[in-house]
């Protein structure tokens, strides 16, 4: 069944668990999404960018996502991620999307404001609810304090910032980063401004920027031909601790790319011979299936559906 992020999110707070948002871009992912969470009996959200819309079609993902949700028994929500404009959030709502996130993070603080405060006002008139994000991801193991600053979440900003626009989550910036290379040395995370944000800003808290990079996964997809030397994610005490400091909502894409492209790899570098797409994609699904499934119960999210 279809819920909105808010309702996953204020209850996986209150048990001191995080909800995993695992982005889909086809009808794979999707299905490892939504066979992962039935399996861990575990709340899910389904996200969605808007290079993923651009990619398969908004109609389309709406669709299968809502058919998924249909037969799912665990509650889950479609999530727009990073949706940088109104018209953007607008039309996935009306697509029948239960959560947006609008990132006005690369305005300055008042238009960011002002942009995250309109989408609030029309998302929650239909019933949807919305994220923002203050502040920029970037690693910053090796930043001056300066720098940290610039772009690091404000504590004060952030308490400011959910008044002001009624925001239902918040996505806060403290030292990760999306995609393989987040970091050239060791990362290291400000917990001490996490708990900060979250003594000030009472809603529950995302993280972006969260996969792993597992070492298993860089492997199997050397082993198979692909380049990722220096790839480095997220220690995963790492996102525990952040959990127990108030986040609620963590993101995950990178290790589902990651575990669909080194199994393809791997089959076909094993079957030369296969040219059916079913066999081909099988495997990619069930790789990150797994995936999902271990990410459920480091969140702690497993049997919380």
């Amino acid at each position: 069944m279809l819920v909105t992020n808010k309702d996953l999110l204020l209850l996986a707070r209150s048990k001191a668990y995080a909800v995993g948002a695992f982005n889909i871009n086809n009808l794979e992912s999707l299905l490892a999404v939504a066979e992962a969470a039935a399996e861990e009996k575990s709340p899910v959200i389904v996200a969605v960018t808007p290079s993923a819309i651009k990619y398969a079609g908004l109609s389309y993902l709406a669709k299968i996502a809502k058919t998924a949700a249909e037969s799912a028994l665990v509650p889950m929500s479609l999530h727009l991620d990073h949706g940088e404009n109104f018209e953007t959030t607008s039309k996935c709502i009306e697509a029948g999307f239960t959560s947006v996130m609008i990132d006005g993070s690369f305005l300055k603080f008042e238009e960011n404001v002002a942009l995250t405060k309109r989408v609030v006002d029309f998302a929650h008139s239909k019933g949807v609810s919305v994220e923002a994000e203050l502040g920029k991801l970037a690693g910053v193991e090796e930043s001056t304090v300066e720098e940290k600053e610039a772009v690091l979440t404000d504590p004060n900003a952030a308490k400011e910032f959910v008044e002001r626009t009624g925001v239902d989550a918040l996505a806060v910036a403290i030292g990760t980063s999306h995609g393989a290379y987040k970091f050239k040395a060791e990362p290291k995370l400000d917990f001490e401004r996490l708990g900060l944000i979250k003594e000030k800003a009472d809603l529950p808290l995302v993280l972006h920027g969260a996969s792993s990079v597992p070492h298993w996964i860089i492997e199997k997809a050397a082993k198979y031909g692909a380049e990722l030397t220096g790839a480095k994610g997220i220690p995963e005490e790492n996102i525990k601790k952040a959990i127990s400091l108030g986040i609620a909502k963590i993101n995950i894409d990178t290790d589902l790319r990651l575990a669909f492209t080194a199994t393809i790899r791997e089959f076909l570098a094993n079957s030369p011979k296969e040219f059916d797409p079913r066999k081909i994609l099988g495997p990619a699904k069930d790789a990150m299936k797994e995936v999902v499934k271990g990410k459920m119960r480091l969140f702690g999210s497993s049997s919380k559906a």
